[in-house]
């Protein structure tokens, strides 16, 4: 049985595991229970997918720091490393603008909030808003280690904070180029490091098939159709947009850069499958970077830096799309008519405040941040809250494909991108178990 599971190729296991957990999932649904007191094959799942994306999530903060200062300490030898960062904002901005111009014109189109058999009664106010200031608390350390403290009726949890992780990561990478020489021992600390964190991710990755069970089973079983159909119009709409997104505009944009889109969906596949199960890009950006650079062929030296600035504020689905699509729902379920001016503050909140909330989790804050900046009742929120986790799978999808797609693009315009790798016929399961080069 072992053997022949190692002579399946990875991508297949993972097809495996997308069915098996479809099929579990449906039976756990089928057995019964509640959100409070679930059934035993509920359990089982929800843990084994809390487990892998823990194990993912834990190896990220070692990850963003050894990589983004080994990759800015490489820079010394990249005569434009300005111009990329400048390329790849730039990039990031493009790409969430066109893709909120999608989600305004299926609100506009489609008037999801008049088309909706939801309760007014479900409206409520989230625990947790987004606002300007945010973005100020999420950019700027509040130590040394990017951690923040969260309390709760269970006590106090602590969790790392990606994006000051990054601020702090790039700092130490300006340091050690500015000291030079004397900092080369910690520069080759940090390598072998390095070397040892991804040795220990991909044992890790391996074990995606059955968290693919675990995660995909959970979701079947938490959520059916009784959640979606009072929302239909409004969900169809979300994922139309993503799809929009996806497979018309990233296609166009690669096409433009002379770049195959058969092979970039190729390359970028393990990560957008984990994203989309996972429901997490800070959990998938070891993927992402891993085939970014193993399968696309963006240099690490740059992948390193735009790949975690890319997974903290680079979202065209939970920053875009969705609330472009979810503001209007909001402004038609209480009859407020949006204004021109209004469009044009949704699609500035989309282009600039994803980083507003980098620092923060999941697209509610965002969305919260959107109705603010608009007026509209922040009790809209609740409305949507039962089918948040469904809408958040594509969401996450979309999000780290575009992560990825950014680099690919940009590394292809400033001329550095390995065209050979880019174009080779590397299966996805060579790039998962061959170590990864520091």
């Amino acid at each position: 049985m072992i053997r022949t599971l190692k002579r399946t190729p990875f991508g297949v296991q993972v097809l495996i595991g997308l069915v098996l957990g479809v099929v579990l999932g449906a039976i756990a649904r089928s057995m019964g229970g509640t959100a409070e007191d679930p059934n035993w094959l509920t359990t089982t799942l929800s843990t084994i997918g809390s487990i892998f994306v823990t194990l993912l999530r834990t190896l990220v903060p070692p990850l963003v720091v050894l990589a983004v200062v080994t990759s800015i300490a490489n820079l010394r030898q990249v005569t434009n490393a300005a111009r990329l960062a400048w390329q790849t904002l730039l990039w990031f901005a493009i790409t969430a603008l066109i893709s909120v111009g999608i989600g305004i014109a299926l609100g506009i189109a489609t008037d999801p909030g008049d088309r909706t058999s939801v309760a007014a009664s479900a409206a409520q106010e989230p625990s947790r808003t987004g606002s300007w200031l945010d973005f100020l608390q999420g950019i700027v350390p509040g130590n040394v280690f990017g951690l923040q403290a969260s309390a709760s009726d269970d006590g106090v949890s602590l969790s790392f904070n990606v994006l000051q992780l990054l601020v702090i990561s790039i700092a130490l990478g300006v340091a050690i180029l500015k000291v030079g020489e004397k900092a080369e021992p910690v520069l080759t600390v940090a390598r072998s490091a390095l070397a040892i964190v991804q040795t220990v991710l991909w044992w890790v990755i391996r074990l995606a098939p059955l968290g693919t069970v675990g995660l995909l089973g959970r979701a079947v079983a938490s959520y059916g159709w009784d959640a979606l159909s009072p929302l239909a119009v409004f969900v169809v709409d979300v994922y139309v947009g993503l799809a929009l997104v996806l497979f018309v505009l990233y296609p166009v944009l690669l096409r433009a850069n002379g770049l195959s889109v058969r092979r970039f969906f190729a390359g970028v596949w393990p990560a957008t499958q984990l994203a989309f199960v996972s429901r997490s890009s800070i959990g998938t950006l070891p993927v992402t970077q891993r085939v970014t650079e193993e399968e696309l062929g963006v240099p690490r030296s740059y992948a390193s830096f735009a790949v975690p600035l890319g997974a903290t504020t680079k979202m065209d689905g939970c920053a875009a799309i969705y609330p472009a699509l979810s503001a209007i729902f909001v402004a038609g379920f209480f009859d407020v008519d949006l204004s021109i001016t209004d469009y044009v503050l949704i699609a500035f909140v989309s282009v600039v405040g994803s980083a507003a909330t980098a620092g923060l989790t999941g697209a509610t804050v965002m969305l919260t941040l959107t109705l603010s900046t608009l007026g509209l009742p922040l009790a809209g929120v609740g409305l949507l809250l039962a089918i948040d986790p469904i809408l958040d799978m594509g969401r996450t999808a979309v999000n780290v494909t575009g992560q990825a797609l950014v680099p690919t693009i940009v590394a292809k315009r400033e001329g550095i991108l390995d065209l050979a790798r880019f174009n080779s016929r590397r299966r996805v399961e060579e790039a998962i178990a061959e170590p990864a080069a520091v």
